[in-house]
């Protein structure tokens, strides 16, 4: 279950697509790093509070782990802690175990290649922490996959999922040209997109996106909600220039075609790098994002 960035590129590309076979993991595995590196902040300041419920984990599962940033950070975090990668994409797994061996926790590194959540099956032990970061909406029935992952915990174990928040904002609302109000209508689009894309899973369920009571279904004990911010305010560094170029420039590939010609026109000179006006160029490009993380426990 490698990362797709599908919905989450004008946010987040940390997704998980269902099929492997339509995207190169291996070609698109650099853009991912990048993007979760640029994150990061993010996900330590997940990672401080999950420590609070969970000090000394002994095992933690990041499930849909795509390229191990994350599994990286959770291996500094929990330095007494075993980590697993689980994904289904080979590629990805291979550069989550030389990031591990890169950071000097290749002893205490795992992966496990296979799809969610069934491949779950193979750890050698429960979960006393378990991470899903929006992997869970690309499996069909969500309720099921998340009863299936509370199988895999141990008594007392925790299931931290990241669902929802609020999408990135990059640009002001009225850029100097074109109808202001862009990016609102771009996430329009994104959003029935995704709608699409739920419902054409195999096995799709129709599910009101209740996290805690979902987890409250799959027998678990829901312990905390938070979300966390990414304020990487303007002037940008280069690398977050490159992701928003990056993220734009998909967009403009996945939904340019549901937006009227003006936006189009629009996001044409945004992604221009000879225009002054462009995203390469402009000096107010940002990124303010915010993810939300919901806890459950696993009853003793």
């Amino acid at each position: 279950m490698a990362h797709d960035p599908h919905r989450h590129d004008a946010g987040h590309q940390h997704g998980h697509a269902h099929d492997h076979t339509d995207l190169d993991w291996a070609a698109m595995a650099p853009l991912l790093e990048a993007q979760a590196e640029l994150y990061s902040p993010l996900y330590r300041q997940a990672m401080d509070w999950l420590a609070r419920e969970v000090p000394e984990p002994g095992l933690v599962v990041d499930v849909g782990s795509g390229p191990g940033v994350v599994s990286g950070l959770f291996a500094e975090a929990f330095p007494g802690a075993r980590v697993v990668a689980v994904d289904g994409a080979g590629p990805l797994l291979e550069r989550a175990r030389a990031r591990a061996a890169r950071l000097g926790v290749a002893d205490r590194f795992g992966t496990l290649a296979g799809d969610l959540p069934g491949v779950l099956a193979e750890l050698d032990r429960p979960a006393d922490l378990m991470w899903a970061s929006q992997s869970l909406h690309h499996l069909g029935d969500q309720r099921a996959a998340l009863a299936a992952l509370a199988g895999h915990l141990a008594p007392g174990g925790t299931l931290a999922v990241l669902e929802g928040g609020l999408p990135a904002r990059f640009l002001p609302r009225d850029l100097g040209f074109g109808r202001p109000g862009l990016q609102a209508r771009l996430r329009a689009a994104e959003e029935d997109g995704f709608a699409e894309m739920r419902a054409s899973l195999p096995g799709s369920v129709a599910e009101a996106e209740d996290w805690p009571a979902m987890l409250t279904a799959a027998g678990l004990k829901h312990t905390g909600t938070r979300s966390f911010l990414l304020d990487l305010p303007a002037p940008v560094s280069d690398e977050t220039r490159a992701y928003v170029t990056t993220s734009l420039s998909r967009l403009r590939d996945q939904i340019g075609d549901g937006l009227d010609a003006d936006d189009r026109a629009t996001l044409d000179r945004l992604l221009d790098p000879g225009d002054e006006a462009s995203v390469h160029r402009r000096q107010d490009v940002f990124v303010l994002v915010a993810h939300t993380v919901y806890t459950a426990v696993r009853p003793v």
